[in-house]
């Protein structure tokens, strides 16, 4: 999450913070995964393991300007998927739900007021949960998945 970056509705957004937000979260993403197409092309395989978010599916009525970016994230990891299977590369997006970090932390007043109950596992996730699908997703075990988004949330959102 950016700093200064707070839930408003999207007529309150600022065109700064707007373009701040597809700054680092899309456009990042495309510039750090054109820095490693190169060497990835050339090796002849590779992994890319780009972050989105369990909102780009469900919402969210204060972060339009988030959801959007993760969103496009989402869509880019497909688009890119495509482009980069004949080089053996393999695309894929972890999209984790609210996660208690130091980022989530800063948006909300109390995170023990985060609703769990609409998870199915019934707690907070940690950003520990994301260690296991990153794995998979970076592994052998995955070479012939690509294009997908893995959200990993609890069983928040079901798809």
């Amino acid at each position: 999450m950016l700093r200064g970056i707070t839930r408003k509705p999207f007529t309150e957004i600022p065109v700064a913070e707007w373009d701040k937000m597809m700054s680092v979260n899309l456009k990042g993403v495309f510039l750090c995964c054109r820095a490693v197409f190169p060497q990835m092309k050339k090796q002849g395989k590779g992994k890319i393991i780009n972050l989105s978010s369990e909102t780009a599916f469900t919402g969210s009525r204060h972060m339009v300007h988030y959801v959007t970016s993760k969103g496009g994230i989402v869509s880019f990891t497909r688009a890119l998927a495509r482009k980069v299977g004949q080089y053996g590369i393999c695309v894929n997006a972890v999209a984790p739900g609210f996660t208690d970090t130091k980022a989530s932390r800063s948006i909300t007043d109390d995170i023990t007021n985060y609703d769990v109950s609409l998870t199915p596992l019934g707690r907070l996730e940690q950003p520990e949960d994301l260690v296991g699908a990153i794995i998979f997703l970076a592994g052998d075990e995955s070479d012939f998945i690509t294009g997908q988004t893995l959200v990993v949330d609890g069983g928040r959102y079901m798809h």
